[in-house]
């Protein structure tokens, strides 16, 4: 059975970017777990959940629906702690990275414990050399979404000035989407007057999201940005690393995870050399 872990902060993520790719997995009939820093119970944002900015901006009341049912169940309520002894993500078969602006995701964002643990696991999820149809050494993938891509982009191998890694981000040469810098100041300007710097995670005046995300993969042209309504999802030619930007991409972003996982392990169970 295919393993997924969600990793999270405390409070703060987006419900849509959350909620629905977990339905997808538990779907598919992978076991899904879920993890926080210190195996506190998560909480996505409540703004987006409820009262006006819910109505205005945040999750449909479906997708409210698929949030109450995820919260309810057992893996939620009982999540891992990511800086717990021996704790890995080698066992799973795919790291999902959910977004969100609230300024609490800052706590995943920030993490030094998440970071060691990706710089660690993002390597497993190369492609073979050969092409091989997306055939990784083992059956590891990565996705992340909108403020997730960021969690990646400041995971930097550490440069001590030995030989023990080059400062650079696990996302350095990857191919990327993550949140463009124009919707989150459409978001931000537009809602400033009653909801004051909310949608700037490291507040008024900081980068965007998209800036930051285009430092740490260097070329350039390695970060596909597209202003289009309609579903946009990334997929990296050498990884198996899929990204998306904001909520309005995640039903795609879950199909697709769902395939590459499922191609990934009947790939790792059957012959060898099979896609």
């Amino acid at each position: 059975m295919a393993k997924v872990i969600i990793l999270m902060a405390d409070y703060g993520h987006d419900p849509t970017e959350t909620a629905v790719p977990y339905k997808a997995f538990k779907d598919a009939g992978f076991d899904v777990s879920f993890a926080t820093e210190t195996g506190k119970t998560p909480r996505c944002d409540s703004r987006m959940l409820g009262g006006i900015t819910q109505k205005l901006l945040g999750a449909s009341r479906s997708t409210v629906e698929l949030y109450n049912a995820m919260s309810s169940s057992p893996e939620f309520a009982k999540p891992l702690s990511w800086t717990a002894p021996g704790f890995s993500l080698a066992p799973y078969n795919l790291v999902f990275l959910p977004g969100g602006h609230e300024k609490s995701v800052r706590q995943i964002i920030d993490s030094a414990d998440v970071h060691a643990l990706l710089i660690d696991y993002f390597p497993t999820t190369a492609k073979s050399p050969a092409g091989g149809g997306g055939v990784a050494a083992k059956a590891a993938a990565v996705g992340a979404v909108c403020h997730g891509v960021m969690v990646l982009s400041e995971a930097r191998r550490k440069d001590g000035g030995d030989g023990d890694g080059d400062g650079q981000s696990v996302l350095h040469g990857v191919t990327t989407t993550t949140l463009p810098g124009r919707f989150e100041q459409v978001a931000y300007w537009g809602t400033r007057a009653f909801l004051g710097d909310y949608y700037k995670t490291y507040g008024a005046g900081s980068d965007d999201v998209e800036d930051s995300v285009r430092r740490a993969v260097g070329d350039a042209s390695h970060l596909k940005i597209s202003l289009s309504p309609s579903p946009f999802v990334v997929e990296d030619d050498k990884f198996n690393y899929i990204s998306a930007r904001f909520p309005g991409d995640v039903p795609l972003m879950a199909e697709k995870m769902v395939k590459l996982v499922q191609s990934l392990v009947a790939g790792e169970s059957g012959p060898a050399g099979s896609a």
